[in-house]
C-alpha cells in the first residue's frame, strides 16, 4: 500500500512552506500591534498617575485670631424688667383737662414711651452682623495656610500621632493636601495623603483631580484617583459618571465650607444645613451637614469659637468614613477640629495645635 502513496510535489511543499511562513508573519504583527498598543496605554496611564507638580509654599507668619464674632445660636431673649409703679401726683383742680388732640399730650405719651424699657429687645445673632459684613466686602479667598493637628483616636486600640491641612493657590490654581501621620513620625502605623488640584472660580472649588496614598506599615496600597474632566468624572474603579453642580472631593470640602460660610454666613444659624456633593473614590453622594451647636475650643493660643458640623447618619454606609467638622469664624471659617469616623471602634480626632501657619 505503501508503494501506492505518491510522494508530495516539490512545489507543494513550497506552497505549504510559504503559508506557513505567512501566518507566522501574521501572529508576529498582531502581537507587535498590540505590544505598541499596550505600551501606548501603559505611557498614557503612567501620565494619569503621575502626581501633579505640587505648589511650593513659604509660609512666613502665623494668621492672628479676628475678633469674636456673635454667637451663631441666638440664646432666647431675656425677660424684661419688672415695671416700678409710679406715684401719683395729683392735678391741681383749677388745671383744666387737656383735650385728646392737645400736642402736649402727644408729646409727653411720646417721653414716656420712649425712657419704658423695650418689652421685645431685638436678639442679636451673626447672621444680622455677618450678613451686613458679607455685603460690604466680598469674599476673599485665604492665603496659602498650612493647619497642625495633634492626633488621637482608635484603631485596634489608642493611636495618636499628627496632622496637617494645607490650603496652596498660585493665581487661580489651587491645591489642598491633608496629611494623616498615626504612630511616631520616624517609624509610622499608617500614613495617608489626600490631594485636591484644581481651579478657583467665581462659584468656588472647581476640582480637577484627586490622589489618594495610604500606607501601612511595609505595605503600600494602590494609589485611588479620580478625575474630573468636561462634565464628566471618573472614579478610581474606572466607573464614569456625571458630575453635579458644585462638585468637591474629600479634601477640597475643607476648603469650599469657608468659601460657602465666607459668602451665606447666616447659613452657620443653629438648624441650617449644607449640601456637599462629594465625589469618592467609588462613588458620587450628596452629603448633608448639618449645623448642630456652637463650641468654645480651648486651644493652645487661647479659646476659639467652633460652629459643630454633623453629617446626617441617615446617608451613611456600613464602612463608610464619615467627618465631623467645628469651622471657625476666628480663623477664616476653617476647621480648627475634624473627626473622622468610620465606627464606634476607628476613628480618630484632629484638634488644631498651633495657630495657622500663611504666607505672603
Amino acid at each position: 500500500m505503501a508503494g501506492d502513496l505518491n510522494p508530495p510535489r516539490p512545489t507543494a511543499r513550497l506552497a505549504r512552506r510559504a503559508a506557513w511562513l505567512v501566518l507566522l508573519a501574521s501572529v508576529i504583527g498582531v502581537h507587535g500591534c498590540v505590544t505598541r498598543s499596550v505600551a501606548q496605554r501603559m505611557e498614557a496611564l503612567a501620565a494619569e498617575t503621575a502626581l501633579p507638580p505640587r505648589i511650593e509654599v513659604a509660609y512666613v507668619r502665623e494668621m492672628a485670631l479676628a475678633a469674636p464674632l456673635p454667637t451663631a445660636l441666638p440664646a432666647a431673649p431675656a425677660p424684661p424688667p419688672p415695671r416700678a409703679a409710679r406715684p401719683r401726683v395729683p392735678r391741681a383742680a383749677s388745671a383744666p383737662e387737656p383735650a385728646a388732640d392737645d400736642p402736649a399730650v402727644v408729646v409727653n405719651e411720646s417721653l414716656v414711651m420712649a425712657l419704658l424699657p423695650d418689652p421685645s429687645p431685638p436678639v442679636p445673632t451673626l447672621t444680622a452682623a455677618a450678613s451686613s459684613a458679607s455685603a460690604a466686602a466680598p469674599f476673599e479667598w485665604p492665603a496659602s495656610t498650612r493647619m497642625s493637628y495633634l492626633l488621637t483616636g482608635n484603631y485596634r486600640g489608642e493611636v495618636s500621632g499628627t496632622a496637617q491641612v494645607e490650603w496652596a493657590r498660585e493665581g487661580s490654581r489651587y491645591q489642598v493636601h491633608v496629611d494623616f501621620i498615626v504612630g511616631p513620625s520616624l517609624a509610622p502605623l499608617m500614613t495617608q495623603r489626600s490631594t485636591s488640584d484644581g481651579e478657583i472660580t467665581a462659584q468656588g472649588l472647581a476640582p480637577r483631580r484627586y490622589d489618594q496614598d495610604v500606607r501601612f506599615i511595609g505595605q503600600d496600597r494602590p494609589r485611588q484617583t479620580v478625575l474630573f474632566d468636561a462634565g464628566n468624572v471618573v472614579l478610581a474603579n474606572g466607573d464614569v459618571k456625571p458630575g453635579l453642580p458644585g462638585l468637591q472631593d474629600t479634601a477640597s470640602q475643607f476648603v469650599q465650607l469657608a468659601y460657602v460660610f465666607g459668602t451665606r454666613p447666616e447659613m452657620l444659624t443653629l438648624g441650617s444645613s449644607v449640601e456637599m456633593p462629594l465625589a469618592l473614590p467609588k462613588k458620587i453622594a450628596v452629603w448633608v451637614y448639618d449645623v448642630v451647636d456652637s463650641e468654645v475650643l480651648n486651644t493652645s493660643f487661647g479659646p476659639v469659637t467652633g460652629i459643630h458640623l454633623k453629617p446626617r447618619g441617615s446617608e451613611q454606609k456600613a464602612g463608610t468614613v464619615s467627618v465631623e467638622m467645628w469651622m471657625a469664624p476666628q480663623l477664616r471659617y476653617l476647621p480648627v477640629r475634624m473627626r473622622f469616623v468610620q465606627d464606634a471602634q476607628t476613628y480618630v480626632d484632629l484638634m488644631i495645635a498651633k495657630p495657622p501657619d500663611i504666607a505672603n
